[in-house]
């Protein structure tokens, strides 16, 4: 009896140790999670080359996934602020009058797919000072999810500037389900974070007197909209939280200020909108006088 009791004595520190070993195991695993379970990405959102000067913008995207749900937490600063109040200057972006003053809406998506980064200077193909939407593919890939701010998170929301955030500066936050290929794309590092619509005080002057790569023409509008509305403005790589170094470039998702402005590319159409130097000085006269 004695010697049974011993024999139980000592199992007790032993099934205690490796109940602990049990409990501090998943521990081991979750090295680079955000302590809930779900494993965390980064992204540091930077201002694109040509289309927003060096250190005018910022941002950060914090996405967390469990499973195939993610919550994506943003912050945005920097970019264009309102729309212009001037008939005469939204005519020529392309944007129709009943969004005069509004929130500037910034559509942002989760692109995947491509080179996995942010262009660089070199994407401007046709070497008009600018880099759209297009010109960007090659870089960060086709849209994968759209972070908007309620509803479907699908592309094909990816123009209607109804469900973006607005305004220079931002919050966001949603939780949703993230389908399989964006999934797969932040899992294999091929995924980045981008936020459209340039700010007309700063962007190139081509930006101003371009029509948009996608063809979009906004609701209301007798002309395509204009380059600002659908270039990259802010972009950036989504990272493991683990990494050590987070390329520059950034994330983003909808669930800040939203203003109406639905359009089928990303913002403004534009019908064959050319302006020439002196209408673009006064385009952004006019646009500063507003801010």
């Amino acid at each position: 009896m004695r010697t049974k009791k011993k024999m139980l004595m000592a199992a007790v520190p032993v099934a205690g140790c490796l109940a602990a070993l049990g409990a501090t195991a998943p521990a081991a695993h979750a090295a680079g999670t955000d302590g809930s379970g779900g494993t965390s990405y980064q992204a540091t959102l930077a201002p694109v080359a040509l289309n927003t000067p060096s250190g005018a913008a910022s941002g950060h995207v914090t996405i967390t996934i469990n499973g195939d749900r993610a919550t994506v937490s943003e912050q945005v600063s920097g970019l264009a602020t309102t729309l212009p109040t001037d008939t005469k200057t939204l005519s020529a972006l392309g944007i129709p009058a009943a969004f005069a003053g509004k929130p500037f809406p910034h559509v942002q998506h989760i692109h995947i797919n491509g080179q996995g980064v942010c262009p660089t200077s070199s994407a401007d193909a046709n070497g008009d000072g600018v880099i759209s939407t297009v010109e960007g593919h090659h870089a960060y890939g086709m849209i994968g999810t759209t972070l908007s701010t309620k509803g479907s998170t699908g592309a094909d929301t990816a123009t209607d500037v109804t469900v973006a955030p607005g305004g220079g500066s931002f919050t966001y936050q949603r939780t949703f389900t993230l389908n399989q290929d964006t999934l797969s794309a932040i899992k294999n590092n091929k995924a980045v974070v981008v936020v459209h619509g340039l700010n007309p005080a700063n962007a190139p002057k081509a930006s101003l007197s371009t029509p948009n790569s996608l063809g979009v023409t906004l609701p209301g509008a007798n002309k395509k909209l204009a380059l600002i509305g659908t270039a990259p403005a802010v972009c950036g790589k989504l990272v493991s939280s683990q990494m050590n170094t987070m390329p520059s470039g950034g994330v983003a998702t909808g669930g800040g200020s939203t203003s109406g402005v639905q359009d089928q590319g990303l913002f403004y159409g534009a019908g064959g909108l050319l302006l020439g130097a002196g209408a673009v000085l006064a385009l952004r006269r006019r646009f500063g006088k507003q801010h």
